[in-house]
């Protein structure tokens, strides 16, 4: 039984090659470069916006959108700067938005004034719709642009 060689390394694989320039190119289109400049500003308002909003005295709930903004954020800069090593964490991302939705009825002790649910209700939506369109990207990338294969 032969055992592989460093030479023989799977990155050289021509499928491998392949699906890496269909993603480079899938990524480099202006709806894509949309939708990831759109995800990573939702994750940035996100994270500021218990400072914008008023909230942030309000520990728990600004911690949760602090944290999840942020980590909303560098997810959609993954997408951006290296979606062919990121595109399997798309999942997350319209999870993330759901959490901000929800969050301020299921953290323990968070207000839930008008300002702050409509707040996090449109944020985690943007956010939320954002990460279903990234993970739309990813189902797209192989195939042409009239939605059938190439």
């Amino acid at each position: 039984m032969a055992v592989p060689t460093t030479g023989s390394s799977i990155e050289h694989h021509p499928d491998l090659v392949e699906m890496r320039a269909r993603y480079e190119k899938a990524g480099s289109t202006p709806t894509a470069q949309l939708v990831e400049g759109l995800s990573f500003l939702a994750g940035l308002y996100i994270a500021i916006s218990p400072w914008v909003v008023g909230f942030n005295t309000s520990t728990s709930l600004a911690v949760s959108n602090l944290i999840v903004g942020l980590a909303f954020a560098a997810l959609a800069f993954g997408f951006g700067s290296a979606y062919e090593r990121t595109h399997l964490l798309g999942w997350t991302a319209p999870l993330l938005g759901a959490w901000v939705i929800i969050s301020q009825w299921v953290i323990n002790g968070a207000p839930d004034t008008t300002s702050i649910v409509v707040n996090n209700v449109i944020a985690g939506g943007v956010a939320a719709l954002c990460g279903l369109a990234v993970m739309g990207l990813a189902m797209g990338r192989g195939r042409g642009g009239d939605g059938h294969p190439e």
